[in-house]
């Protein structure tokens, strides 16, 4: 008995921790009850969701930059979102989080417009998919995708449409050098850029030596898997 109620809770914990892509909409359902069996957010890089399926959501996207909104279910979790383009991405090779955020809370989480790389290869009609991984303070990965088309017409949310509730993030630049001297430059520089994405606040410096082993390696992992 006391087994089952451990694995119980262990379970529990485990669909806690797990989020949702709200906007654009997840190609599948990967959170809660109704989840199709071959589908887990521990798969990278999309839940085991596959890009070729006919009733997937296709969101039409600002060809400048478009909205993210996240169903956070962690107290703390690192946020990276990846951009593919084409329309069967295996290969989610542009980071649009520069290059990732560090949240904290548990609620929603909205960026009106994520700043997209400078000379994107796209145009109106363009197929293109999102990859938004979170990763916990034990370097655990999590993954979901939503596909999107690049429209000239289309809209960022706004106003009510793009709220962020009981959850507050900045963005984490990382430095390469590992000098004392150099990382607090790093973090002077960090605080004054002004390329943060959306309505973020002031960026945070860290030096890559400064994370934890742990996490340290799934942000190499990410982006090895990602490029």
């Amino acid at each position: 008995m006391f087994l089952s109620s451990a694995l119980l809770l262990a379970a529990a914990g485990v669909a806690n921790a797990h989020f949702g892509l709200d906007y654009p909409p997840m190609r599948a359902n990967t959170l809660g009850k109704d989840v199709d069996p071959a589908y887990s957010q521990w798969l990278h890089p999309c839940a085991g969701v596959p890009s070729n399926l006919t009733d997937s959501p296709k969101t039409e996207w600002p060809l400048t930059g478009g909205s993210v909104k996240l169903d956070l279910r962690h107290q703390w979790t690192y946020v990276f979102i990846n951009l593919g383009l084409g329309s069967d991405v295996s290969n989610f090779n542009y980071t649009l989080t520069n290059p990732f955020w560090n949240t904290t809370g548990n609620g929603t989480l909205c960026v009106e417009k994520l700043s997209l790389p400078a000379d994107l290869p796209v145009e109106d009609g363009s197929p293109a998919s999102l990859q938004v991984v979170t990763l916990d303070d034990n370097g655990n990965a999590l993954y979901n995708c939503a596909d999107i088309i690049f429209k000239a017409d289309a809209k960022p949310l706004e106003g009510d449409d793009c709220k962020t509730v009981g959850v507050t993030y900045a963005p984490i630049q990382v430095s390469e050098s590992s000098d004392d001297d150099d990382s607090q430059g790093s973090d002077d520089d960090a605080a004054d850029d002004s390329s943060t994405p959306g309505n973020a606040g002031s960026a945070t410096g860290v030096n890559r030596v400064a994370l934890s082993s742990a996490v340290a390696l799934a942000v190499v992992f990410v982006f090895g898997m990602s490029a």
